[in-house]
């Protein structure tokens, strides 16, 4: 499971015209599902991205977690994530996780954080959105369930 994190002060994603989740400050979460993933990856990545110490103190340092900041999540799923441009000019994305169960981890991903207490707004799987962010910083974080993923050569 890959997860691309940005600071943000405002987040809103749209389908077809339609407003489907709006936040304020806090975090906005790509997430990318990799065949293999398991709920354990996305219940650790979960734990990892709200407690990441990314959110400054009155002094000016990053030492504040989101909920010490009492910060929204945005989170959309993310698929090309996992997009492989080594060959060629068009991606291959043959490492991201078969529909069904990227939207079950994806799912499991989603109830982690609220069950952390966060407020939670999401995109819709599979759906082409606009997703429109305002990013604070800017901040902006790569996580890996693997993060000693081989990188083909």
């Amino acid at each position: 499971m890959k997860i691309v994190l940005q600071r943000i002060k405002e987040s809103a994603v749209t389908v077809a015209g339609e407003l489907i989740g709006k936040t304020g400050a806090g975090l906005c979460l790509f997430v990318g599902v990799a065949k293999g993933d398991s709920e354990s990856d996305a219940a650790r990545l979960a734990e990892k991205a709200t407690d990441l110490r990314i959110f400054e103190d009155s002094a000016g340092k990053m030492n504040l977690s989101l909920k010490d900041v009492d910060g929204e999540v945005l989170i959309v799923s993310e698929f090309t994530l996992y997009g492989d441009c080594t060959r060629g000019r068009r991606p291959s994305f043959s490492d991201a996780a078969m529909p069904a169960e990227a939207e079950r981890l994806y799912g499991h991903f989603v109830e982690q954080i609220k069950h952390r207490g966060f407020r939670v707004a999401t995109g819709r799987f599979q759906a082409k959105m606009d997703v429109q962010i305002v990013n604070d910083g800017p901040v902006t974080l790569i996580l890996d369930s693997l993060p000693s993923r081989v990188i083909r050569e």
